[in-house]
């Protein structure tokens, strides 16, 4: 395995190797890996991302997977690296993490099948896939706002390669606090499928990032809180949540909501994908019961 990173070096872009608890550039430069300043590893012209595809989140929303994977898109706008701060709007509650590792395109992919699809992946790397449910109610299907608001796409800190994705474990820590905790063998549709099935019919471009999913305990997180994602093997990426800097504008579009549908997406169950409505309210078991977790 190798393992590359993009930082800011002197004040400029720049590829660099980890050697240690240093970050070597080709030039002969280097710097601290305590000390560099993170970019997204790789500069895609897509992101795109899985809806379901870990056993312990389909358990988790009661429900069944498709026959096939379903995906969304993430502006590259979302993008952040490592130690980013991720921003919360004001006039928002509903800030999700989502640890999961992203695929990250090597070579121009398209029409391939699952046994060649590993040729085309550069490596691999740590996200989080941030959603703002407060928006769920008027971006349901297309996600755009939910999950492409500005800063809700860490990625990083680095890409490496040579990483076998079988048998690895996935975990994400608030505050220090083990609150996701996977395996990659829970998933469904493992890379080369997932690169496989979205190259059928959309070219996959050198540094496009596909995200491949999430486990279970998906929650809320608030302004302060530390969010970290950690993968076997490929590292630990990890953020800071802060209040942003303006609210959302209420003189124009469709504005955040705190609906049923919001709130037990956010507290651990996607109603809406599984086609149904459950009775809930302040006085149902249900309901308490999620609020309590």
């Amino acid at each position: 395995m190798r393992e590359y990173r993009r930082i800011l070096l002197d004040g400029y872009p720049a590829v660099v190797t980890r050697e240690g608890d240093r970050l070597h550039a080709k030039d002969g430069r280097s710097i601290a890996v305590e000390d560099a300043v993170h970019l997204p590893p790789t500069e895609p012209r897509k992101i795109i991302c899985v809806h379901l595809n870990y056993a312990s989140r389909v358990d988790e929303f009661m429900t069944k997977l498709p026959a096939a994977p379903t995906y969304f898109h993430k502006p590259v706008s979302a993008l952040c690296g490592h130690r980013a701060r991720v921003v919360r709007p004001e006039r928002c509650r509903w800030l999700n993490y989502e640890g999961e590792i992203a695929i990250a395109i090597g070579r121009h992919c398209r029409n391939v099948g699952r046994d060649e699809a590993g040729d085309h992946i550069a490596g691999y790397t740590i996200a989080n896939d941030y959603g703002l449910h407060d928006f769920r109610d008027t971006d349901a299907g297309s996600m755009l706002r939910v999950k492409g608001s500005d800063t809700l796409c860490p990625v990083g800190p680095a890409l490496v390669s040579g990483w076998d994705f079988r048998g690895k474990s996935i975990r994400t820590f608030v505050n220090g606090e083990v609150v996701q905790d996977g395996n990659t063998d829970e998933m469904e549709w493992d890379m080369h499928y997932l690169v496989a099935d979205v190259a059928r019919n959309i070219t996959l471009e050198p540094g496009d990032l596909l995200l491949s999913g999430t486990p279970a305990n998906s929650r809320p997180v608030e302004p302060g809180d530390v969010v970290a994602v950690e993968v076997e093997g490929l590292g630990r990426l990890e953020n800071e949540i802060v209040h942003g800097p303006s609210p959302i504008r209420d003189d124009v579009g469709a504005q955040p909501t705190s609906s049923e549908e919001v709130v037990s997406t956010a507290l651990g169950g996607d109603w809406e994908f599984r086609g149904i409505r459950a009775p809930r309210g302040p006085g149902s078991k249900h309901y308490r019961s999620r609020l309590d977790d």
